[in-house]
């Protein structure tokens, strides 16, 4: 066993008994781990509301080496994640990051700059801004940290550069663009213009500018391929794209 101290974001929260709770922190040492918080469930908690969901903490934790459970001892709250005014989107997007966090990474595979990617999008989320584009970067940063962010700079199958004023369609299961010549008609719904192409790089481009103007239908082809790259490699779509789709033309 071992004593370990780190920041970390909680993403979720399970009933282990009648006074405890499993918590899952996303932190930024140790990647995903899951600890039991004895005593949460009490009215007069020993952690208080440091560990609600989305709070950022600094914990104590003590790390078994055998097969269970670690042992949260302290947590120490450092900021909670607040919506923007009445803007349920930026909840559900706060909700989503919780998801993807949980979903898509591994207990103690370390992430040290998708922790930061995650922080910096709940600030940005609790802003004045377009959450839209913020939750489409978040996307393509886990996907990237995860080594799944598809290719966006030629087509699959025939190695073409993308060119401006094309169309190309996004091929899921091989996780890259097809164009006109190489399209297939099982695809042809995924569609993808040139314009939208080169916002997806500036988008998981991590140097790039975070202030871009897209239109409802270019936010419409963004939303359509990162959530099939996310689905694809979940094998499901995740429960909370239902709150986050773009409104139906």
């Amino acid at each position: 066993m071992s004593v370990e101290k780190t920041d970390g974001l909680v993403v979720r929260q399970t009933d282990w008994s009648e006074t405890s709770r499993i918590v899952t922190f996303f932190t930024s040492e140790h990647g995903k781990i899951s600890v039991v918080a004895k005593g949460a469930r009490r009215l007069k908690s020993p952690f208080d509301a440091a560990i609600d969901l989305l709070s950022e903490c600094r914990i104590v934790f003590i790390r078994k080496s055998s097969n269970s459970l670690d042992i949260l001892t302290e947590a120490q709250l450092k900021q909670r994640f607040l919506p923007h005014g009445q803007n349920l989107y930026t909840l559900y997007g706060g909700y989503y990051v919780a998801e993807l966090l949980d979903a898509l990474t591994e207990e103690y595979d370390p992430h040290p700059n998708l922790y930061l990617t995650s922080i910096d999008t709940l600030s940005r989320l609790s802003k004045d801004g377009d959450p839209k584009l913020t939750i489409v970067r978040f996307e393509l940063a886990v996907l990237r940290e995860i080594g799944q962010l598809p290719a966006i700079d030629a087509c699959g199958e025939c190695g073409e550069m993308v060119q401006t004023g094309r169309n190309y369609t996004f091929w899921v299961s091989q996780g890259g663009l097809l164009c006109t010549n190489c399209r297939r008609p099982e695809y042809r719904h995924n569609l993808l213009q040139s314009e939208t192409v080169a916002i997806l790089g500036q988008l998981a481009d991590e140097s790039s500018s975070p202030h871009l103007s897209v239109t409802s239908q270019q936010f419409s082809q963004l939303h359509s391929f990162t959530t099939s790259a996310i689905s694809y490699v979940l094998g499901r779509r995740p429960k909370m794209l239902r709150y986050l789709a773009p409104p139906s033309r």
